[in-house]
């Protein structure tokens, strides 16, 4: 999760706990309605092992915190929080070579990471690569740059290039551990954070429903509800490329998920892939059938395309 100063935090595992358990997860189907979509228990619950990671790595057990995220990886190696929480975990067990390539991951899925950014250039320096620490440095000085007045990121921003700039100068003589730059939050609901963004996503306030639903993946890690309206919302901007990938993420783990594949049915045929939606409805309908709202509503939109076509 996010502070206002840009520092990330944990949530107290019971905090976590309540999130995968909590009624509130449970995404309407296309029009915003209140079904409950996650109908199937997945085989491997990747929030488990991110929950057990992250109570590891808050109390400083940092090899249990790598055990633990390398399982979520496994199962989701495009999930970059994960993939962050490794790398900075074998960071501060002061293993550079094995922190780099988690750390590349995260900032290839995230590249607005900034934490992810800063700490690959750090590792980069530390293992006496300066022109790749360099990029990283350059690509923060963007960001930098890039962000003008009102910016939330620019303390944050300049503490990063600050950082990766004293690495630099250390170079390969300073390789002991880094200690992880993280607040560790109290009993902070999660639960309440994921509720507020469904609130925004109705409001049609998509970019603060992104942002809340970034805090609460950061909470809870890669849980299939969160997975499914960080689709929707980006893809209500247009993003479509991030809401697939979202929504590929969320049927991974529950091939089930009854929003999911309703909200990836629509997109596929917002971008003209009728058959793929004719798919995913069917799907539905093996699943739920006739007053099913997610089929009843993905069968809408099919519809209404062919309607149109004609």
């Amino acid at each position: 999760m996010k502070m206002p100063n840009g520092k990330l935090i944990l949530i107290s595992s019971a905090a976590l706990i309540a999130v995968a358990l909590s009624p509130a997860f449970a995404a309407g189907g296309g029009g915003g309605g209140g079904s409950v979509p996650s109908q199937s228990t997945p085989a491997y619950d990747p929030t488990v092992d991110y929950q057990k990671g992250a109570t590891a790595f808050r109390a400083g057990q940092y090899d249990e915190a790598v055990k633990a995220f390398k399982r979520v990886v496994r199962a989701m190696p495009r999930n970059a929080q994960a993939q962050y929480l490794l790398g900075a975990s074998y960071m501060a067990l002061a293993d550079f070579k094995k922190a780099k390539g988690p750390m590349t991951l995260a900032v290839k899925y995230d590249d607005k990471m900034i934490d992810a950014k800063r700490d690959l250039g750090i590792v980069h320096a530390k293992l006496g690569a300066a022109a790749k620490a360099n990029e990283q440095l350059a690509a923060l000085k963007v960001l930098e740059i890039n962000c003008g007045a009102g910016c939330r990121d620019k303390k944050q921003l300049k503490e990063a290039v600050a950082q990766v700039e004293a690495a630099l100068v250390a170079g390969k003589t300073a390789l002991g551990p880094v200690k992880p730059d993280m607040y560790l939050a109290q009993a902070v609901s999660a639960d309440e954070t994921y509720v507020q963004a469904v609130a925004l996503i109705n409001e049609k306030r998509y970019q603060d429903a992104i942002a809340k639903l970034d805090n609460a993946l950061w909470a809870a890690g890669p849980h299939p509800d969160i997975l499914t309206y960080l689709g929707f919302a980006n893809r209500k901007l247009q993003n479509f490329e991030v809401a697939e990938g979202y929504y590929q993420a969320a049927l991974t783990i529950a091939p089930q998920h009854r929003g999911a594949l309703e909200y990836y049915g629509e997109l596929k045929l917002e971008r003209g892939n009728v058959a793929g939606a004719k798919a995913h409805l069917a799907k539905l309908e093996a699943l739920c059938g006739y007053g099913c709202h997610e089929a009843d509503e993905l069968r809408r939109w099919i519809k209404d395309a062919a309607t149109s076509a004609s």
